[in-house]
């Protein structure tokens, strides 16, 4: 099955403006999630996709695809959307711009599972085994059926028993593969579904519209950066791997 995968990487950010370019010991954070996704797939295959052209110059200089896309897309799926019109592919697989530490046998399980589940979107997801992480409104929390599609996805504590107490749960890991027809139905809805609009989680839009989403099990190693307490976190685990270079 063809495919291929993007990158969207918007310079704004709240959090954490010009969160791309941010450098982790010495290397901006857009090129380590590079490196990362061609650990796993041929580099032709793997896009940037950015508004922004400082972005697209710092990609250019190191060899990177780049796809200038509207500043106007409401999320990064809704970027990732915008690059069907110029990469013709079966299967668009979204890797979150500010995952550095993105553990590149994950993208070649997502990859591996194309041809299982043809025409199914794939979102990854891992065991949380912190409380902490359970009751972070930061992290979404996922509940499926027996057969790994989708019920729900959440920021708050789910599943929960009466006690509202920590049993066992499972968080997204932000890597996502789309057939096309699914993009096109989700940039075709002009605003953000309710659901996925209290929650801020853009999978959801797709439950809404009617489509399953099969969850794949996948490492837990992946770490955002998301805030500039997460960059000293985030390279103290760079150093701790040897990925310094």
């Amino acid at each position: 099955m063809d495919y291929c995968v993007i990158i969207p990487a918007r310079y704004q950010s709240s959090r954490l403006p010009g969160k791309p370019l941010v450098e982790l010991c010495g290397i901006p954070m857009i090129l380590r999630t590079y490196q990362q996704c061609i650990k796993a797939c041929p580099k032709e295959k793997v896009f940037v996709a950015t508004d922004d052209k400082r972005i697209r110059e710092t990609c250019e200089r190191n060899g990177i695809q780049v796809i200038m896309t509207s500043s106007d897309c409401l999320t990064g799926t809704d970027r990732i959307a915008e690059c069907t019109h110029y990469i013709d592919a079966d299967v668009y697989i979204n890797v979150q711009g500010d995952e550095p530490l993105f553990n590149p046998n994950d993208l070649e399980m997502i990859i591996s599972k194309l041809e299982e589940f043809p025409g199914e979107i794939i979102n990854g997801y891992c065991e949380v085994r912190d409380e902490e992480l359970f009751r972070s409104g930061s992290i979404p929390k996922v509940v499926f059926r027996p057969d790994g599609r989708l019920l729900y996805m959440s920021r708050g504590p789910i599943p929960t028993n009466k006690q509202q107490g920590f049993e066992k749960a499972w968080r997204q890991v932000c890597a996502y593969a789309f057939p096309k027809d699914s993009l096109n139905a989700f940039s075709s809805v002009p605003k953000k579904t309710d659901l996925e609009s209290i929650e801020d989680i853009e999978i959801l839009r797709f439950l809404e519209l009617g489509w399953e989403v099969r969850m794949v099990e996948l490492s837990s190693e992946s770490m955002a950066v998301d805030t500039p307490e997460d960059i000293e976190r985030v390279e103290a685990v760079i150093h701790e791997r040897g990925l310094l270079i």
